[in-house]
């Protein structure tokens, strides 16, 4: 126990023991200022320097612009602008996903995917009586029989008088004998020409081709975007020369004949004409002869 006592005395003396600092004019020795001091004081100074330079540092880093020069951290402006763009690729990406939606809902009509699904009007009107009591909508028996003659007549009323005038003029696509003509009754919205294996299929009028595809029922398909609202599609294609976006000028090759696809009996071209999302009769507008 003496012993430590005596150790810590020791350390006590050093740390406490005065020191005198002078400073001397080194030509003349005459003594400047002087100060006492001893290693204590010297420890404590430094550590209160030392916790007042690291406190300031931290300081200049957290709430000054000085910490954009630091290397690998970002600028305030930098990272709005970040997030910015997150928020704009986000919006962009729900916008090109409805795009292809629609674009592929559109190609499934085009290619013959879609199928129609009887509506019974009569029988919702009936049910919308049922819900509602308070609203008269019973149809008398005479009513149902005039709506259903109406209906058989005008079915495909639309499609046969979708023949607006216009002054765009079409060329025969191919040259062939026609083996199928347009017949809405029996959803058969094209005419089919016969014609040898790879004869050269034309654009029957400037446009865009904005489909190519190959589908299992109709082999390889193309589809041109015209004015007026005008589509024209081709089917069963052996080969297509043309790709998606790419323009076409009238009589331009754009395919080969052929007879791809299951619903495909021998070497033809399967043309139909769409205008505002109608099919059209191509017999109406183009001259096969």
């Amino acid at each position: 126990m003496a012993k430590k006592k005596e150790n810590k005395a020791k350390i006590k003396e050093k740390l406490t023991f005065k020191y005198r600092f002078v400073v001397l004019n080194e030509d003349t020795f005459e003594e400047r200022f002087s100060f006492k001091l001893n290693r204590l004081n010297v420890l404590i100074l430094s550590s209160l320097f030392s916790v007042i330079l690291i406190g300031s540092t931290i300081f200049l880093i957290a709430f000054t612009p000085l910490k954009e020069y630091i290397p690998g951290y970002s600028s305030t402006a930098l990272k709005r602008k970040a997030t910015d763009l997150v928020y704009k690729v986000d919006s962009l990406q729900q916008k090109l996903a409805v795009n292809d939606l629609y674009l592929r809902n559109i190609q499934q009509v085009l290619t013959g995917k879609v199928k129609d699904i009887a509506v019974n009007r009569d029988s919702i009107e009936e049910q919308l009586r049922i819900e509602d009591v308070n609203l008269d909508t019973k149809i008398s028996p005479l009513d149902s029989i005039f709506r259903e003659e109406v209906e058989r007549e005008d079915r495909f009323s639309v499609f046969e008088k979708a023949t607006k005038k216009t002054d765009l003029v079409f060329f025969a696509p191919i040259s062939g004998k026609i083996t199928d003509v347009f017949n809405p009754e029996e959803k058969h919205y094209a005419i089919d020409i016969a014609v040898e294996k790879d004869s050269p299929v034309k654009a029957v009028a400037d446009g865009t081709v904005i489909f190519t595809g190959f589908t299992a029922e109709t082999g390889f398909v193309i589809i041109l975007e015209h004015a007026k609202g005008f589509l024209s599609v081709y089917k069963h294609n052996s080969s297509i020369h043309k790709e998606q976006g790419d323009i076409v000028k009238t009589g331009e090759a754009i395919a080969n004949a052929g007879s791809t696809g299951e619903l495909s009996t021998g070497p033809h071209l399967h043309f139909e004409l769409w205008n505002d999302g109608f099919p059209v009769n191509p017999l109406n507008f183009i001259d096969f002869k």
